[in-house]
């Protein structure tokens, strides 16, 4: 037998499986794009109309987490589209409709804020505000040429006042520590000033303490098998740092390793991501659903993944997870409100802490619309994710972990 032939049989054994559909490239964008309309829609339009309270539908296990479901909602979807929103308007039919929810996210924080409005929702009392405080304040940073230097100095002074207001909150000694941090570099980027202590409290506790390796994190002085590594952890922590690194706070050093291990945590995210665009059910607030991939997000979006791991084939991956949560209704009420779950309505699945509200977190996976529709993330061709190629028989790379 030839070695030519060889070679030519070897060939045809290698592109031998049909593993996937292959839809033109730009249609990955306009579903995603359609998808947060349809997540976003009902909670920026009635907030902005002073109606969010009124219409919207509540689902809770405890009602006495009732009270927080709209700041929930509002701060967990602005958290996801704030990069987005942040490429501004310009006259594609996408800068229009980016045009329309930057307006209506502006209205929305300014009737969210005024104590006189229906839907005033920013409550500084124990506990639950702290974590959708930090998460606005996230938002902010990531909106902050688009959202916050637009809006009215007067809405900006009171958002500092109710930031500062959630200083009588005391965290948990656990991830909640980086929900104090992150308001506090929200405060310092906007107002030059905040408590350092609380700033970098959280980060000498998980880079000194909590750090287990290859990228994961305990939660305090626990380790759970669950996914708030990916969900909570990592996002904080690097937007934390860069604000640290920018003002030249000493913290600020531990960026470029914890960067390295985000892009470690990102590939581990990447590729527990089955054929079919599934992930595994397990650990606490699975029904965030695709918010689980809040760091191979952000990851993505800073250019930052792992030299093994191609942007379209996390595209691809990311586009299969959103389409078996939101492809159809489902998930969703007739209203459009989000339904307590992960595939349908299953409430036995979410822990006595999650409602209607809470369940927005799945917008933090949104966090690649920030990346312009030129980018290759969006412009490459169809490429197998690392389940789908190892499964249908390709070649794939082996996973690398990390020691530092």
């Amino acid at each position: 037998m030839s070695n030519s032939f060889l070679k030519r049989f070897k060939k045809s054994k290698e592109v031998e499986p049909v593993i996937e559909q292959e839809a033109p490239v730009w249609e990955d964008r306009i579903f995603w794009v359609e998808t947060l309309q349809k997540i976003a829609g009902p909670v920026l339009n009635n907030l902005s109309k002073d109606s969010l309270k009124k219409n919207m539908i509540i689902e809770a296990k405890s009602p006495q987490n009732e009270k927080f479901v709209y700041l929930e909602a509002f701060a967990r979807v602005f958290n996801g589209i704030a990069p987005w929103l942040e490429l501004g308007a310009d006259e594609s039919e996408e800068g229009k409709i980016r045009s329309k929810y930057i307006k209506l996210t502006i209205k929305a924080i300014s009737n969210a804020v005024n104590p006189n409005s229906n839907d005033y929702i920013f409550y500084s009392e124990p506990k639950q505000s702290l974590v959708d405080m930090a998460l606005f304040a996230q938002g902010l940073l990531r909106s902050k040429n688009q959202i916050w230097v637009n809006l009215p100095m007067k809405i900006q002074s009171k958002i500092t006042d109710e930031l500062k207001n959630s200083r009588i909150i005391a965290p948990y000694e656990n991830h909640w520590l980086v929900y104090t941090s992150m308001i506090e570099a929200a405060l310092l980027e906007f107002t030059g000033q905040c408590d350092k202590q609380r700033l970098s409290y959280a980060i000498h506790k998980f880079r000194d303490e909590w750090y287990i390796g290859d990228g994961i994190y305990a939660d305090g002085s626990d380790f759970n098998v669950d996914y708030l590594n990916g969900s909570i952890i990592h996002p904080m922590l690097n937007d934390i740092l860069m604000v640290s690194r920018k003002y030249n706070l000493p913290e600020g050093e531990f960026l470029d390793i914890q960067l390295m291990r985000s892009s470690r945590l990102s590939a581990q995210l990447e590729r527990i991501i089955s054929p079919e665009g599934t992930f595994p059910v397990v650990g606490k607030a699975i029904s965030y659903r695709c918010g689980i991939f809040h760091a191979l997000s952000q990851i993505t979006l800073f250019k930052l993944l792992p030299k093994n791991i191609m942007v379209a084939q996390v595209r691809c991956a990311l586009t299969k997870v959103l389409r078996n949560c939101f492809e159809n209704s489902k998930n969703l009420t007739s209203d459009g409100w989000l339904l307590l779950g992960l595939n349908g309505h299953q409430e036995n699945l979410c822990e006595s802490n999650i409602n209607t509200g809470s369940l927005y977190l799945c917008m933090s996976a949104f966090l690649v619309l920030g990346l312009d529709a030129n980018d290759a993330f969006w412009s490459d061709p169809f490429e197998p994710w690392s389940s789908l190629r190892a499964w249908s028989g390709q070649d794939c790379s082996a996973d690398q972990t990390i020691d530092f």
